[in-house]
Parts: C-alpha cells; structure tokens; sequence
C-alpha cells in the first residue's frame, strides 16, 4: 500500500470513528459511570513496579520508570459483564502500555514483589502496531496479535489521544480502536476481576516517559453490544465450537468432536480402523514408529478446497512430527505421506526433520521444505499444550500461515519465487507441484502421537 492511500484509509478512519463517538454519547447519557473523577485517584490503587501514576489535567498519568517491573493501577473493586471507553496517549513509540480487564493479583509471585496478572487490551505505538490486540499478562501470552487483522493496525494515532473500547461479555471481548473494530476473543475463564492501567517496564533512556489516560468510563447493566464486523478473525478457545460470529461469517466445523465424519483415509472412503482415535473431543495420531503413513496413514477431508481460511490446534508429544496439508490430490504416487503442500508440525527441538532441509525450512509452521518459518520464540507454546495453526488462501494464490494468531510464511503459487524454492526442494520432481486448483486437506500419520481440535475452514470459493 502506498503512502498516499494509507493517509486515506487515516483520515476516513478518524471522520468515521469522531461522529459515532458523540452519537452514542448521547443515546447512552445515564448508563454511564465515570471511574475517575479527572481530580483525585479515588477508586484505584498501584500493585507491582514502582512507576508513580499521577493527576494532571484531568488525565490519570503513569510515569516510565528504569529499574523496576510492569506497574499497575489498578480498580478497587472487581466488574463482570461491561462495556469501558478510555482515552490513551502515550508519548513515544519504543514502549507501550495495556489495559487489563477481569484481571487478577497475586502477591506472593516473583518472589513475593506480586504480580498482575489476565488479559490485556494493548496499547502499541510501536512499528508491529498491535494496539487493540489481546495479550494474556504473565500467563498464557498472545491471544490476538494484529497480524489477524492487519486493516486495523492503522487505527492508532501516534502521540495523540486514541478511544479505546473494550466489549467484556459472557466469554466474549471485543476491542475497538478509533471506531474501528479489532480483536474479538472467546475465552472460559476469568468471568470477573479488576480493569487496570499498565506502565511497562523500559530500557533506561526512555525514563521519564509518560502515559496518558482519561476520560474512563463503564457500563455493567442493560449492555448493548456494538455492531462489529464479520470480516475480523475470531479466535474461539471454546473446544469445537462455533461462534455466532463465525457462522455468520461462513466458517464450518470440519470436527465437531465426537465423529470424524468429513474425514476419510487416503487408502480408502472411509476413517482408518487403525492408528487413529477420536474422543476427549480430539482427533488423534496414535504413536506406532515415527514412520511416514506406515500405520493408519494420513486422512484427508471428504470435500476439496479451493480459496479458504483454514484453523485447528494441535498439541504435540515430546519428539512429534505430524503435518497439516493443503491442495492434496492424491494424484502423485509416493509410498509415503500424501504429497501437499505443508504446514509443518514438530517439536523442533527433540525431532531431527528441524535440523534438515535448507535453513530451517522444516521446523514448525514453516511451508515444509520450502520457507522457513517466522523464528520468534514468543508465538509458539510449549510441547504439550496447545497451538493455534491456520492457513489462509487467497483469491490471488497468496498463502498465509499463522501459528498463535503471528504470521510465520507468506507466498504466492505459482509466483517465480514459488517455483524456485520448488526447484530446490524434495520436490522438484513432480509436475506443478502444489499448482492444484483445488484439493483436499490433509492430517498426517508421521507415526507419532499428534492430537487436533478445532478445525474450522471457511470455504472462500
């Protein structure tokens, strides 16, 4: 995109977020409660670090502070279901700053300094600009990274005062930035807890450096959700279930959980007898010799796809290799795996396919044998849990792969970049190599012990 369209986008951004701001204003006049009173910090109180939070000018301003922790203002009192506006400005664009919602404290962790801990709204004015993405503090990390909706990382306005609204529903938060729709998250835990401000902790030059916060507000009784848009990515950690959000949007279950019915082995129309399992709500590879396809074999959907948004989670086993596989045609003839172009699944410290290929290019959530994938330690979970892949296909043969809500590969098939990489590869051998115009989805059976869950695909065309 170039510069002068960004500046558009801006700027119909800001008319577009200014005039429903006053509207609702209005139509919500008396459902409001103001939780500062733009004078005295009554109704908080500061836990962790030591960065002071002050008044001035009706704003409630947090000052960075070198050699001390994350600092916290936090509620005195704990809120459920609510709806809460701020206006944030911070000064700068090497830190950032968060929102905490139905967040906890604990005081005797990190060594009895205690710490805050529960989901975030951020505020980033930082070039990865992620303000109004969704981060679990000191737990579970990332929720929503603003890779999954790169059309609002624009929203923020540097060094100016941003509106923020965070919807907290039942198991729902939604976020908006300026009137744009963000994030969305379906979440079980945490039904209530304290809202709190957040000064992150910095490198030494940036002390002194202040946060800025005003205008804060909430509603907790008669909410009425705003509308959102159905083209921002859900991130649902309800197992195998479907939003109304996302059936809105198109997205099916290819699991439901208790039968594998839209599934069906590479060997035949049906599910394998053997080396597969499906309970615990999980579809999973059972362990045999850490061969490819030598015990149940690989099993692909019943339907093929053509332009889609893929999603499932995985958890691996210590040493595991699995794969999820895309515009599979069963066409080529192999003794192993089907072939297909592949988001890699591994444990890549303890499983040697890391260390083969060219630069990585077989570790986790790269396009296997081909790109490597995004290295940053921080989207991937540890062995045992579980991680979050999808796969994105897009009109212009454009491939996205996302593991934990981060991008990790982006290509284009059939591009001559793509067939390069092809040249080079265990694949150069078969003819238009993952050229298919359509083709089924596959799971493989690496002969180790792989589960899945929440496989979503919304077909595109």
């Amino acid at each position: 995109m170039n510069t002068i369209s960004k500046f558009l986008i801006a700027a119909v951004a800001g008319m577009i977020a200014y005039q429903p701001i006053q509207v609702e204003a209005q139509q919500s006049k008396g459902k409001w409660k103001e939780l500062f009173d733009g004078k005295t910090l009554q109704g908080w109180k500061p836990v962790g670090g030591k960065a002071p939070y002050t008044v001035e000018d009706g704003a409630i301003v947090g000052t960075m502070t070198k050699g001390t922790p994350n600092s916290f203002l936090i509620t005195e009192k704990e809120y459920g279901d609510f709806i809460l506006e701020v206006d944030v400005k911070l000064e700068g664009d090497r830190t950032n700053s968060g929102i905490q919602t139905r967040s906890h404290y604990d005081a005797n962790a990190n060594n009895g300094k205690g710490r805050v801990y529960g989901r975030q709204v951020e505020i980033d004015p930082s070039e990865r600009a992620w303000t109004g993405g969704i981060y679990d503090e000191a737990r579970r990390g990332w929720l929503y990274p603003l890779d999954l909706n790169e059309a609002a990382k624009s929203a923020y306005k540097a060094n100016e005062f941003n509106r923020i609204r965070i919807e907290a529903i039942g198991d729902e938060t939604r976020t908006w930035v300026n009137d744009i729709p963000v994030s969305h998250v379906i979440d079980t835990i945490d039904r209530t807890g304290f809202i709190g401000l957040q000064v992150h902790s910095i490198p030494a030059d940036l002390d002194g450096k202040k946060v800025y916060f005003k205008n804060i507000r909430i509603q907790t009784k008669k909410l009425k959700p705003k509308p959102f848009s159905k083209d921002v990515f859900v991130v649902n950690l309800k197992p195998n279930d479907l939003s109304s959000a996302e059936k809105k949007s198109g997205i099916k279950l290819l699991f439901d959980g208790n039968k594998a019915d839209q599934w069906r082995s590479v060997r035949g129309d049906e599910f394998p007898a053997k080396g597969w399992k499906v309970g615990n709500g999980e579809i999973t590879v059972l362990k045999s010799d850490g061969g490819e396809s030598t015990n149940g074999g690989d099993i692909i959907t019943k339907d093929q796809y053509a332009i889609f948004d893929l999603s499932f989670e995985f958890k691996l086993t210590p040493g595991a290799n699995s794969g999820v596989k895309y515009f599979v045609t069963l066409k080529e003839k192999t003794k192993g795996s089907a072939i297909g172009l592949e988001f890699q699944v591994l444990d890549d410290e303890k499983h040697p396919d890391a260390k083969m290929g060219r630069d990585g290019n077989r570790t986790l959530a790269s396009l296997y044998d081909l790109i490597t994938s995004n290295k940053d330690p921080r989207a991937r979970r540890p062995i045992g849990e579980w991680n979050r892949g999808r796969v994105v296909v897009s009109e212009d043969n454009t491939v996205t792969h996302y593991l934990n809500g981060v991008k990790m590969v982006e290509y284009k098939r059939g591009s001559q970049d793509y067939l390069d990489l092809v040249a080079k590869s265990k694949y150069k051998d078969w003819d238009n190599f993952g050229q298919a115009p359509q083709g089924h989805i596959l799971l493989q059976d690496h002969g180790d012990n792989v589960s899945f869950r929440n496989i979503k695909i919304k077909k595109i065309k």
